[in-house]
């Protein structure tokens, strides 16, 4: 239950092109419930003398591997870096397909209430050269930001941009206003 299904898992899934965490995660998840419990109806619809046991079995297995993996799968996913905080994902009325045709992700970032950027025109700020602010959520509604937009904190950005220059934008937002300006 907890090295034969991950395992055999894991095997089958050496040829897909995803990372090891991945695979990882998806091992230990597996497959369980339903399907092994209907299986062990088949015994008792085949009149098989101690169907009962079977099914008794397959139950307790079932209930085990949920109870042991299912509980453990919020840990693992911190110790592989895959978790996501589901409660605080925001959806956007624009979506992104990654693909190998670009080098960029959209991702979110909230500028910071004490933000150097905080109160200046989107045209004014220095955004490295691949990073597009696509979308601004400011109060609940969504905005479509334009060169004289002003940059409020709290506002979520929806930037579109490869990785180093979203490391240098995110900078850019964190560095802090400086006492008395």
């Amino acid at each position: 239950m907890v090295v034969a299904r991950p395992v055999s898992v894991l095997l089958c899934l050496l040829p897909f092109k995803m990372n090891l965490r991945k695979k990882v995660m998806i091992a230990w998840v597996g497959l369980r419930g339903s399907v092994p419990i209907i299986l062990a109806t088949f015994p008792f619809m085949a009149g098989i003398s101690q169907a009962d046991t079977i099914f008794n079995i397959v139950f307790f297995v079932v209930i085990t591997s949920v109870f042991i993996q299912g509980t453990s799968i919020p840990i693992l996913s911190k110790i592989l870096k895959l978790d996501i905080p589901l409660a605080n994902k925001m959806y956007y009325p624009i979506e992104f397909e990654k693909t190998a045709a670009i080098d960029a992700e959209m991702i979110d970032v909230i500028v910071p209430f004490d933000s150097e950027v905080v109160g200046k025109r989107i045209s004014d700020l220095d955004i490295p050269e691949k990073c597009l602010i696509m979308l601004i959520c400011r109060g609940g509604k969504f905005v479509i930001p334009s060169g004289d937009m002003v940059i409020e904190s709290g506002d979520v950005l929806l930037v579109l941009a490869n990785k180093a220059d979203f490391l240098a934008f995110q900078q850019m937002l964190a560095h802090l206003k400086k006492e008395g300006g």
